[in-house]
């Protein structure tokens, strides 16, 4: 009985962690083969730096704006199946959004009366509509409906793709063209989701009781805003401290490379998306500990192949796709990636919080890492420039890493294989042939190397399972 549960279980996960890589990583495909042409029409690195700028600020906005609903929607809507629970649910959050929304325009309304903002309402279109096509994404989510969640971030990334090309290449409208591109594709995939899904006209009901349901999201995502709101400070922040100490052109550079660490973080959200179903389901199975603990080492094994083999991939590419006004960028690529994997493996422990409904507990450990971002970026960055940044960003990290895995013990047990550390001391060794290598055969060669490498160390459990998740990938974009 135990060996059907647990074959079971791996093939939902394995199953929705398929169903999350078709929706993520076609897409994000999408928006990545954008970053060559926004180096070419987007001729100053300053321009695209004050972007990101922007990007960074609707970012570190959506908490407050969303007050975390969207995650609470997606929390409770995974625990009932009842018609009436559902539209209680859906009405409240958007309710709620629809009012913060209505705040937040009158009060960027105010603030341009005073004080004049380049891009001011494009940066307030750009969040409301991102906050819209998050709360679609994650009730699509708890809905069940995987299809729909898949289809809001193909439809957005095609429409990026087709508007960017219009407005950005066409028109060469520089940074208001990627504003426009990223503002218009969003509404498109809203509208059309909504059209097909009818997921608000179905469940959104004005007169429904909200009492008790709004008590108990509250309780839940509110906790949730100081910290994603510290979260993002810390992971944003850097942004920040780049233009003040060094320009809006070291910001743009920066930007750059730190854009192409969104494959691994595109991983860490289709693992992340997929973990959380899988976790809250599986919480209170008696084998819980050993189940959490390998999908942990596996999920180091992934990622670290994934660094080697995007990365160095990435410098034999980066001469021809990237615009010459960027190719300083490469030499911040492989720091980059390496401090978006220790954040990839901050992801996983997001998760037991949410699990046990503890969220308040994920305060402390965030506004510490929080702490220890913003006095190292203060003391590093001025003296090591772009590099006190990424170091920032990494001692941040392993800072978070080390607290939660001792306070998640509460929760779980987690058994660390020693064979882990073989593609953890594969990624810092190949640190060295990445900086002192400029021969691009052999960074061919060692990509094949560390590939051998890791198979070799790989658990067959694992190798199973991503042969098995390939080919039921296969059969669910065939069907």
């Amino acid at each position: 009985m135990a060996d059907i549960r647990h074959q079971s279980r791996k093939k939902k996960f394995i199953k929705d962690f398929g169903i999350y890589a078709i929706g993520n990583l076609g897409s994000k495909l999408i928006t990545f083969l954008m970053i060559p042409l926004y180096t070419y029409f987007v001729e100053k690195p300053s321009d695209y730096g004050y972007f990101d700028l922007c990007l960074q600020v609707c970012f570190l906005m959506f908490p407050v704006i969303t007050l975390q609903l969207r995650d609470g929607a997606f929390r409770f809507l995974l625990d009932t199946q009842d018609t009436t629970e559902r539209s209680r649910i859906i009405t409240f959050a958007y309710r709620t959004l629809g009012i913060t929304i209505i705040s937040t325009i009158a009060l960027a309304f105010c603030l341009s009366m005073f004080v004049h903002i380049d891009y001011l309402w494009s940066t307030i279109a750009l969040l409301v509509v991102m906050s819209v096509y998050e709360f679609l994404a994650q009730i699509s989510r708890g809905l069940g409906n995987n299809k729909a969640f898949i289809a809001v971030g193909l439809i957005a990334s095609f429409g990026i793709c087709l508007f960017s090309l219009i407005f950005v290449a066409w028109f060469k409208m520089g940074i208001m063209g990627i504003f426009l591109a990223n503002i218009l594709a969003r509404v498109l995939s809203i509208v059309i989701v909504e059209y097909k899904m009818k997921t608000f006209r179905r469940f959104f009901n004005i007169k429904i009781d909200l009492k008790d349901i709004s008590k108990q999201m509250l309780n839940y995502s509110v906790p949730l805003i100081p910290v994603s709101l510290c979260w993002l400070f810390t992971t944003t922040s850097d942004r920040y401290f780049v233009s003040y100490f060094l320009g809006f052109g070291m910001t743009g550079i920066y930007a750059i490379a730190v854009r192409f660490g969104g494959l691994i973080h595109t991983l860490s959200n289709i693992f992340l998306q997929t973990w959380q179903e899988n976790a809250i389901q599986q919480y209170n199975s008696p084998d819980r500990d050993d189940f959490f603990s390998k999908v942990f080492n596996y999920y180091i094994y992934v990622l670290c192949f994934t660094l080697i083999a995007f990365t160095f991939t990435l410098k034999i590419c980066y001469g021809w796709i990237i615009g010459a006004n960027y190719q300083d960028s490469l030499e911040f690529v492989y720091l980059i990636n390496l401090s978006t994997i220790l954040f990839a493996i901050t992801v996983y422990f997001e998760l037991p919080y949410q699990c046990a409904k503890d969220t308040k507990r994920a305060i402390p450990s965030i506004i510490l890492t929080a702490v220890v971002n913003i006095t190292l970026n203060f003391i590093l960055t001025p003296l090591l420039h772009i590099y006190g940044v990424i170091l920032t960003a990494i001692i941040s990290y392993l800072t978070l890493i080390i607290y939660r895995w001792i306070d998640t013990r509460r929760y779980f047990t987690l058994h660390f294989q020693p064979r882990t550390l073989i593609p953890l001391s594969l990624i810092l060794i190949s640190a060295i042939p990445f900086y002192l290598n400029d021969n691009h055969l052999i960074d061919a060669l060692y990509i094949v190397l560390s590939i051998f490498i890791l198979a070799i160390f790989t658990p067959e459990e694992l190798k199973t399972s991503i042969i098995n998740k390939f080919k039921r990938t296969h059969r669910y974009t065939a069907n």
